[in-house]
């Protein structure tokens, strides 16, 4: 299942963010290493199911479908706060590092307020500048992989001269167990001084920037977006990093919570929510539902948590859904489930490698596909559109 890690220094609503995508309970305290060891649960992604556009009932086995949107699993991994100096393992830096390194995305929590310190203990409102937060965390990981790939950084070279290595081979072997491909390497060393022989250390840093951007994106999530100051610092954030959403995460948490009470209709993403047991709230929850419409969905369109997710999945991932069936006339599985399964792949892929995502039986005995919607026979090279629904023909 695709991982998403959810990081950030203590206290700036990062448990907050995990508990309200993943309806789970994390516990959350206002002081530094409350998560200790990574917590891990699943959060979804929506997507259009192809039901309402085929006017069927689907009968989802690997996801859910709430009115027409499909709710494809991922699984967050919220790792312990990072404070400054984490890479040379204080606090418990290194540790949470090697959680980090499980995940294709890092969400990175950051409190927009500016009401927490570098270390993540309470100051006063607007005292801290939160884009020091971004670069903080970015310098802890690019400075931590750095670490691992200057590890007998001269011997390797020499090595790699002596025996006429590769040297992206070289550096993969490095940073096994990251989950960084060797793809990731071989177009980051296309951005740098391709005499490796002259690299100083600055160099290997650029390097390694380069190889996180493209194999570990990051997405920044301004949280407490409803506090004084946190709109314009927003802005200014905006202004110098292209992945960022504006979070209350513990509005979101409260429209969850109303909603699983059944006090409210609301569903993740939503830019407003229905009132459904009015006379069962008392005004002081009537009052905070309110502030959350005025304050959060009127400003911002939703609460940020479910753009966050989705954002991270299909545009920093580029990935889209595809709904493999066995039936492609009734759209089923062969116990007759319709549209049974969502399956998250990277725009770009082919049915053949589908069907190795599905199984590897599946891919070994791919002879061909069909587009269920459009009734054709399809190439085992064609690319793959977001909804598509496919059958995949095997031999036996």
């Amino acid at each position: 299942m695709l991982q998403i890690a959810v990081t950030g220094k203590p206290n700036v609503g990062k448990s907050s963010f995990f508990n309200s995508a993943t309806a789970s309970k994390v516990e959350m305290a206002n002081y530094p290493f409350t998560t200790i060891d990574a917590n891990k649960a699943i959060a979804h992604v929506i997507t259009k199911c192809p039901c309402k556009e085929l006017e069927l009932t689907c009968n989802p086995r690997n996801s859910q479908c709430i009115d027409g949107k499909r709710l494809i699993p991922i699984e967050l991994i919220d790792v312990a706060g990072l404070v400054p100096g984490a890479h040379e393992g204080k606090g418990l830096g290194n540790k949470f590092l090697d959680d980090l390194m499980q995940a294709k995305v890092f969400i990175h929590v950051i409190d927009a307020s500016g009401s927490t310190d570098e270390e993540g203990n309470p100051v006063d409102l607007g005292s801290h500048d939160p884009l020091d937060d971004i670069e903080f965390l970015e310098h802890e990981i690019v400075m931590w992989m750095y670490g691992i790939v200057n590890r007998n950084w001269v011997r390797l070279i020499r090595k790699v001269e002596a025996e006429h290595l590769d040297i992206s081979r070289v550096i993969f072997d490095q940073l096994s167990g990251t989950g960084i491909a060797i793809e990731d390497i071989i177009e980051a060393l296309r951005k740098v001084e391709p005499d490796y022989t002259k690299w100083e250390e600055e160099d290997l840093i650029e390097l390694v920037r380069h190889i996180l951007n493209i194999a570990k994106p990051s997405l920044v999530i301004a949280n407490k977006a409803d506090l004084p100051g946190a709109k314009e610092n927003i802005e200014r954030i905006r202004e110098k990093y292209p992945n960022v959403i504006a979070t209350s995460a513990e509005s979101e948490l409260a429209l969850v919570n109303a909603a699983r009470a059944g006090l409210i209709s609301y569903v993740s993403g939503d830019s407003s929510f229905e009132l459904l047991e009015k006379d069962k709230l008392n005004p002081n929850q009537i009052k905070a539902l309110e502030y959350i419409q005025t304050n959060i969905l009127d400003v911002y369109g939703s609460t940020g948590i479910q753009k966050a997710l989705n954002q991270a999945v299909f545009e920093l991932l580029d990935m889209i859904a595809v709904y493999p069936v066995e039936d492609e006339h009734k759209y089923t599985d062969q116990k007759g489930n319709v549209l049974p399964d969502a399956i998250l792949v990277p725009k770009g892929s082919n049915p053949k490698q589908l069907a190795y995502i599905i199984h590897t039986d599946i891919g070994d005995k791919f002879m061909h596909a069909v587009d269920a919607k459009k009734n054709m026979r399809i190439a085992s090279d064609y690319e793959l559109c977001d909804g598509d629904i496919i059958s995949i023909v095997t031999h036996n």
